[in-house]
């Protein structure tokens, strides 16, 4: 690198996705070792995502109408230090309610989020700092 090259800095990547674990019973489990060797899947969790996703289509009328009764936010939403210090300036405070992703910024102190955040419901995944969602465990339901 010259001395005229500045180094370029390197967001971190959000995941995509959350790593789940389940428990099958050997029978169960035998039966989707079947499928995959029959080819009709590609490994094991092409199967479980496949099951997964079509129940998810089976039920889609009664998520729905859950997500509007509840009036939850579909997808990601982020909250980042300035976002929240202005809520705070204004002295208001949030209700979250997520079907999805909520991520807080690495940059969010507890007490700000404590300051901000009434409630947090998130029917997903919550990304947040240890000390941040620490301080939040009694605000979720």
């Amino acid at each position: 690198m010259n001395q005229n090259t500045t180094p370029l800095a390197v967001k971190p990547k959000l995941a995509d996705s959350e790593k789940i674990t389940i428990n099958l019973g050997f029978v169960d489990l035998g039966h989707v070792d079947l499928m995959v060797a029959e080819g009709f899947y590609s490994n094991r969790t092409d199967f479980i995502r496949t099951a997964i996703r079509n129940q998810l289509g089976t039920h889609s009328e009664a998520v729905r109408q859950v997500v509007a009764r509840k009036m939850l936010v579909l997808g990601l939403q982020h909250f980042s230090a300035d976002d929240l210090r202005a809520l705070q300036a204004a002295r208001q405070t949030l209700q979250i309610r997520v079907l999805g992703l909520v991520t807080i910024a690495p940059d969010v102190t507890p007490e700000l989020a404590l300051a901000t955040i009434d409630s947090l419901e998130v029917l997903g995944a919550l990304q947040a700092s240890p000390a941040v969602k620490a301080a939040l465990a009694n605000r979720r339901r």
